[in-house]
């Protein structure tokens, strides 16, 4: 029950997500696609620092529910603000702000699913959060649609996203609470400590006795962990930052209703539930390790899919959208993966470093994405998207 507030907070965010790139195009016609790049980078980068220092002061003080509250509040706020200006220079301002205080729930609802089950569950526990709220930011697409396709008008959108934050916090403030015990992450550190010199300790008798297989006693390479998370979220941010005007691009030349974007995205949106539920069915145990190369290889297959998809004319809205469902899947699945990964190699006091390493990548991209759509086009953001995803694939296998 703890997750509903952030049930809702999703589906604010959701119904954000693919609302304001088509507004700020709509009121930046000339340079809309550079200012969406400048605005979404400013607010990435800005949310950099803050994700680290959010990560911090939650453990430091061990109180989690408090950061979560002020995060649904905050962005219910600023929200509201954002009804009283279509001015571009202000927009930026806000979002920044936005940015700041939104990522304050993401490392203590981390900690808080890492300290409230075991050690042996936390796949299972990151796929059931990422795919419950991930229905609630589908629903937020399905209300975009809706709402879209009844011409509800762009100051009545962003109430409705407010609103859904109100609610948001309301609903933490009743159901979240703090874990009465903090110890798990501590015991995951000390059982890893332990297998490692255990490791350690039966390589030497045996090379002691004279046998050896070769076999070497190697610690996970965090420097490679952290390039990967880097790279994946560069390549996804640069190829999803301006995927909302492809989709826009597409679905005009077939002569379809704007709704359509929304729908698509709603189908992109039920690809990751499926997604969340299907690596939650397999996390029995740990998998991460062994099947991340694996999922970064399908998101790269897919990109290829993308570039292909330019040279279709007939179909290919059908296509793309078939891309947008598989990944989704990918993602849910890289997602739960690195979340279960992070709270085995972060220590205490630093669990927002995921949210640093993936918001690095994510701001670069969100500048870059837009940038090079514009200025090359967007076969130059799939072949770049791709490059991207080959390097990821190397990072993780060196990690390994």
């Amino acid at each position: 029950m703890w997750r509903l507030g952030f049930f809702f907070h999703e589906m604010g965010f959701g119904l954000l997500s693919i609302f304001l790139p088509l507004y700020i195009v709509s009121i930046e016609r000339v340079n809309g696609l550079f200012y969406l790049g400048i605005i979404s980078a400013i607010a990435l980068f800005s949310a950099i620092p803050a994700s680290f220092f959010w990560g911090y002061v939650c453990d430091k003080t061990r109180r989690y529910k408090r950061y979560i509250l002020l995060s649904f509040f905050a962005s219910a706020m600023l929200l509201y603000l954002f009804t009283f200006t279509a001015a571009v220079s202000l927009l930026i301002v806000l979002y920044a702000v936005l940015s700041i205080m939104h990522v304050a729930h993401e490392a203590p609802k981390n900690v808080l699913i890492a300290e409230l089950y075991s050690h042996q569950d936390w796949e299972r526990s990151f796929a059931f959060y990422e795919g419950f709220t991930e229905v609630g930011w589908l629903i937020g697409l399905l209300l975009g649609f809706v709402l879209s396709t009844f011409g509800v008008g762009p100051v009545n959108m962003l109430l409705v996203c407010s609103g859904l934050n109100l609610v948001a916090f309301v609903l933490s403030l009743l159901l979240v609470k703090d874990p009465a015990l903090i110890f798990e992450r501590g015991l995951v550190s000390i059982e890893k400590t332990l297998n490692f010199a255990s490791r350690g300790m039966f390589l030497a008798s045996k090379i002691m006795d004279g046998v050896s297989n070769g076999e070497k006693l190697k610690k996970e390479n965090m420097g490679a962990f952290g390039a990967g998370l880097v790279l994946f979220s560069l390549a996804t941010s640069i190829l999803f930052t301006p995927m909302p005007i492809f989709v826009s691009n597409v679905v005009q030349g077939a002569g379809l209703p704007e709704g359509v974007v929304f729908a698509i995205f709603v189908l992109n949106s039920g690809g990751a539930i499926v997604g969340y539920a299907f690596a939650g069915s397999r996390s029995s145990e740990s998998s991460g390790k062994r099947h991340l190369g694996k999922v970064v290889v399908l998101r790269g297959f897919l990109t290829f899919l993308l570039i292909v998809t330019l040279q279709i004319t007939t179909y290919s809205v059908g296509f793309v959208t078939g891309i947008l469902i598989l990944m989704g899947f990918a993602y849910a699945m890289f997602l739960v993966y690195v979340l279960s990964l992070s709270m085995e190699l972060i220590p205490a006091g630093k669990a927002g470093l995921f949210n640093v390493l993936i918001g690095t990548g994510g701001a670069i991209g969100s500048f870059l994405g837009p940038f090079i759509a514009q200025t090359f086009g967007f076969f130059t953001v799939f072949m770049t998207t791709l490059g991207l995803f080959i390097m990821t694939y190397v990072a993780f296998k060196l990690f390994r």
